[in-house]
């Protein structure tokens, strides 16, 4: 049995990964780190209004207990300075993974990353080398267990839709060519669900390589 916690589950990433921890049985307690209540219910589900996401030691005694961190918190590089990018993509993961690193060491941390993530953060777009450097703070943290998710594109299921105007956008009008796209290379394009599933088995299984790409999350959702 496991319990877990999640960040970004407002998100489409997150209620992904969320919706598969209420269905699945291994999973018997969740907490949810909110800014806002969202005024979902289940009988799993436990949420924590945190206004301050640059530090977690005020909820320390919350945190504790826990077997797995699905951090599906993010924001889009567009339309913000570069400052405010760095600070929410790395400042707020990497405060939340050591303060669960103190806690225990021997929980799992999954981020979700994006495909494109510049390893080497030498690579000439921000958006990439603070995503890999925020990767390689993490796994570079001790962790037992770490996962970088790096999905492409994303079949939302189960009326899950992003925040994200835009993006939304794209999936109303446009997912017929993800849909293409996924039948011409099937490899290459993952849903929600397999998002989902494959973060939760991450936990009890394990995987062989410590950044997933697509054609390793539709793996390991089987």
């Amino acid at each position: 049995m496991s319990k877990v916690i999640i960040t970004g589950a407002s998100g489409m990433v997150g209620k992904a990964v969320l919706l598969e921890c209420f269905d699945n049985k291994d999973i018997t307690h969740i907490l949810s780190i909110v800014r806002s209540e969202s005024g979902l219910k289940h009988s799993k589900l436990k949420e924590v209004v945190h206004q301050d996401f640059s530090e977690f030691a005020s909820i320390s005694a919350e945190l504790t207990g826990f077997d797995a961190c699905f951090f599906c918190m993010g924001v889009s590089a567009a339309g913000i300075s570069k400052a405010k990018y760095e600070n929410i993509t790395y400042n707020y993961t990497i405060e939340l993974a050591t303060e669960l690193y103190n806690l225990n060491p021997e929980i799992t941390f999954n981020y979700v990353s994006g495909k494109g993530t510049d390893s080497s953060e030498k690579g000439r777009v921000h958006w990439a080398r603070i995503k890999g450097k925020t990767e390689n703070a993490i796994l570079n943290m001790g962790f037992k267990q770490a996962y970088m998710f790096r999905p492409g594109a994303i079949i939302p299921l189960k009326g899950i839709k992003s925040k994200t105007r835009f993006y939304q956008f794209m999936y109303d009008y446009f997912t017929w060519m993800i849909k293409i796209t996924k039948i011409l290379s099937p490899n290459s394009v993952i849903n929600t669900t397999q998002m989902g599933i494959s973060m939760i088995k991450s936990v009890s299984l394990g995987y062989d390589k410590k950044i997933l790409n697509p054609p390793d999350i539709i793996k390991l959702s089987k």
